[in-house]
């Protein structure tokens, strides 16, 4: 059976307003994070992608309800949870799933969970999850592809994480909000979502402090209580858009966004010769030219982030000029250069930098997504080249880019879901 693919007529400005969905990081920590009470609680803005859905199977796997009340609403209800029902299928479809673990050996006392899935773009360890378990009291063990983790009691207990890892930081605000005493978490992440869940926790009656510092100090509450909680809107997607505007030369006003957590992106794109205005929760970017060289580099929040280093490497793919990426974060996030290549892209690759020689323009041919933000780069490329592209593997755009298709259209692009081969002659613009 032949997978979906978008098809896309590159060449022509984006235009127009486009409104961000909630955050996918966000989405898919904090629903399980309202396992940890034992009362309903409502969550809103979620994203419909399907790493929502997957996430909300699994908690109902697990044996909480989940009842959808509205577009993008839901009432969860922890219900008795069982901590070895988690389907393997399922977990390996997210690298999310990983946050079930923290759940299930806070309100049953042991877990067992399949190792998690998610985007191959290098070694993702989870090392620094079951250390953490381990200094708050749990045994942990992997065995068979699972993670197998037992407590009798949950203690606080003072944690440095040896690298600074968002997963982590999540779980273990989570596994310390229920242990007795204070944890402190030492070199924590600070990403938006980090301070998304945590504000989740204080709703629910958590005790908090430091979330978006690099130490956060929790401490244990018997009990947590249903609460109502919206998620913050998707920056890497608002930064997908503003992406594909500036190289299209395009105008866009991205609505539904925090501007603060696009600080970066923003300055990167002002240092190619774009136009990036703030108007309360939008943001407008304006491009009139080819971009500008830049010299980027990938780091945690506040840093460039990670997730739009490869939409951004496909808009410099035509600057005027030579463009170094650094990729600071995740090791293997260049394997999507290749296709770039196959559209006329010059681009060298040297273990972690990238160095992009822009060219005039790029053809449209047919390219294969490896992971999400691939994904996302190739469909910025398409947008950018002349002539028809088609961009195969948009299950993985399908996780994490809610209707993007749709969102693009409303832009004014030529872009089109279909299930047929691909028998366009490269550069040629048909139906």
């Amino acid at each position: 059976m032949r997978m979906a693919s978008l098809w896309i007529h590159g060449g022509r400005p984006l235009r127009g307003r486009v409104r961000a969905a909630g955050r996918k990081n966000s989405a898919v920590a904090v629903l399980p994070a309202t396992l940890l009470s034992d009362e309903p609680t409502r969550i809103d803005n979620l994203p419909d992608i399907a790493d929502v859905v997957t996430m909300i199977d699994l908690i109902r796997a697990v044996g909480a309800s989940v009842d959808v009340v509205g577009p993008g609403s839901v009432v969860v209800t922890p219900g008795s949870l069982h901590p070895n029902a988690a389907p393997r299928e399922l977990a390996q479809r997210m690298r999310a799933s990983y946050y079930l673990l923290s759940i299930l050996l806070a309100r049953c006392g042991e877990a067992d969970v399949p190792f998690p899935g998610g985007c191959a773009i290098g070694s993702r360890p989870i090392d620094q999850h079951l250390k953490g378990f381990r200094a708050l009291g749990a045994e942990v063990d992997v065995v068979g592809g699972a993670v197998r983790a037992r407590a009798v009691a949950l203690h606080g207990a003072h944690v440095y994480l040896d690298v600074t890892s968002v997963g982590a930081t999540i779980n273990l605000m989570l596994l310390a909000s229920q242990a007795e005493g204070t944890t402190v978490i030492e070199n924590a992440a600070k990403e938006p979502h980090v301070v998304d869940v945590a504000t989740l926790l204080l709703a629910m009656g958590a005790s908090i402090v430091g979330a978006g510092t690099d130490i956060i100090k929790v401490r244990g509450r018997e009990r947590l209580h249903g609460c109502q909680h919206a998620i913050i809107p998707d920056e890497i997607e608002a930064a997908t858009f503003m992406i594909a505007a500036a190289g299209t030369t395009g105008e866009v006003i991205v609505e539904n966004v925090i501007p603060r957590h696009l600080e970066a992106v923003s300055a990167k794109l002002v240092e190619a010769g774009c136009q990036v205005d703030e108007d309360g929760e939008a943001v407008r970017v304006t491009a009139r030219d080819r971009p500008l060289p830049v010299r980027l580099k990938t780091q945690p929040y506040p840093g460039f982030p990670t997730d739009a280093q490869q939409p951004m490497t496909s808009m410099l793919t035509i600057a005027n000029g030579t463009s170094t990426v650094t990729e600071n974060v995740w090791e293997d996030r260049f394997r999507f250069t290749e296709e770039l290549r196959r559209m006329g892209a010059v681009i060298e690759v040297d273990g972690r930098t990238a160095t992009v020689r822009g060219v005039p323009r790029l053809s449209g041919t047919c390219v294969q997504a490896s992971d999400l933000r691939a994904g996302a780069a190739l469909v910025v490329a398409g947008l950018i080249a002349e002539g028809v592209s088609e961009v195969q593997g948009i299950e993985h755009l399908d996780r994490g880019y809610e209707q993007i298709a749709g969102k693009l259209q409303a832009l004014g692009a030529r872009i089109d879901r279909r299930v047929e081969p691909f028998e366009v002659a490269a550069g040629a613009d048909a139906e």
